[in-house]
Formats: C-alpha cells, structure tokens, sequence
C-alpha cells in the first residue's frame, strides 16, 4: 500500500484492537497515535464525527467505524484475505462479527457493575451469549478452521477482557463451552492478537475498574 496510515487509538479500546489485528494481519506498516477519550484534541473531533475510536488516516482521509476501516483493509489489501470467497459465507461472517459487538455492550455491563446483583446478572447474560456460540462453533481452532479471518479480529479483544476478569472472580462463564475455550486459547497465542494491546494494558483496565468503583474490581482487591 502506497498511502500512508494513522491509526488513533485507545489503549483499551477493543474496536480499535480488531484494526490492529487486521493490519498485523495484512502486514501494513502504520503509524498509531493514543488520545484521551476524555479530553478529545481538537483535530479528532473535527474528523471523526462520531466522536469514536477508531480511526485511520489515509492521507488525507479519515475512515470511522472499526467494520468499515476492516472491510476497506480487505478490499485495498486483497493479497491477505480475511474474508471468505463464497458471499453467502461472508456474509454469515460479517453477522458474527455483528454478534461480536453485542458481546462487547454485554462485558460493558460487567465491568461497570457497581453491585453483586448487577454483575451476575450481566455475567448470567454472557454465559447464554457464549452458550449459543458454544452451539454453533466450528472445530477450530480458528472461527473458520485453520484460517484466521475477520470474525477471530472481533472476537480476540471479547476474549482479552477475560484475562484479567477471571483472575478477580470466575462467574463460570465457560464452564460449558470447550469449543469456545480452545478458541480462546487459540486466539490468545497468535501474534497479532498478542501485539494489538500495549503491555501495561491489563494495569490500565484494572485502573480503567478502580475509577468506576466497579464490583469486580472490589472482588479482585
């Protein structure tokens, strides 16, 4: 690729992680740029009118929308693909993506519980989240066999979180899900799901808990 890229980022934030993998991914070289979501620059909040994170400069050109910045890699990057061939298959993989990011809303609701009765409830949500997927889950050890793809980019920072949530208390969330366990532990060693996160990431999300008084944060005290 000829263009030069920036990707703003956020050190927590799991959307700007699947970029990341898919960029890892593709072998882009790109320049990464970190802000404060809660003192926005100037120069952000004129060229992402969402407000949201990510966001990838291509020259002059800003792309918003983690989907959006993945799909464009894959059509401006076609050498590596992360999509299937078939369409009626894509299109089955952009949906598990979609279902990526209502996991996503669901670990919100976790990791900002501020009460025991809020937390299992919201952990009792995530384990019929992962009971479905446990269903519908292939053999592995990626979402589409031995091929990493799109969907493994969006469910790679889902799994992260769980690193250090399962070290503060164990909801049991996967207590029933094998296949879902070994797609964890198969996401986890792969070396773009590794590098999408700086090494003090999990110090920030526990920091990220202590400020929001969060119940699991006090369960991990």
């Amino acid at each position: 690729m000829t263009h030069a890229l920036r990707l703003v980022s956020h050190h927590l934030c799991p959307y700007v992680q699947r970029v990341m993998i898919a960029l890892a991914e593709k072998g882009v070289a790109h320049e990464r740029t970190y802000i404060d979501l809660a003192s926005k620059p100037d120069w952000f909040s004129a060229v992402s009118p969402l407000g949201k994170l990510p966001l990838l400069l291509i020259d002059d050109t800003a792309l918003f929308e983690s989907s959006v910045i993945c799909e464009y890699l894959e059509e401006a990057l076609p050498e590596v693909r992360l999509h299937p061939d078939d369409a009626l298959e894509r299109a089955r993989h952009r949906a598990w993506m979609e279902l990526a990011s209502a996991v996503l809303a669901d670990i919100w609701g976790l990791e900002t519980a501020t009460d025991a009765a809020t937390a299992e409830r919201k952990a009792a949500d995530l384990t019929k989240r992962f009971d479905w997927i446990e269903q519908n889950l292939g053999n592995g050890p990626y979402f589409a066999g031995n091929r990493f793809s799109l969907v493994d980019a969006a469910f790679a920072p889902v799994f992260r979180y769980f690193d250090l949530f399962d070290t503060m208390h164990d909801f049991g969330i996967f207590a029933d899900t094998p296949k879902v366990r070994a797609w964890r532990a198969a996401l986890s060693a792969r070396p773009s799901v590794r590098n999408a996160v700086t090494p003090d990431y999990a110090a920030r999300l526990r920091a990220f808990l202590a400020q929001r008084d969060a119940y699991l944060h006090r369960l991990g005290a």
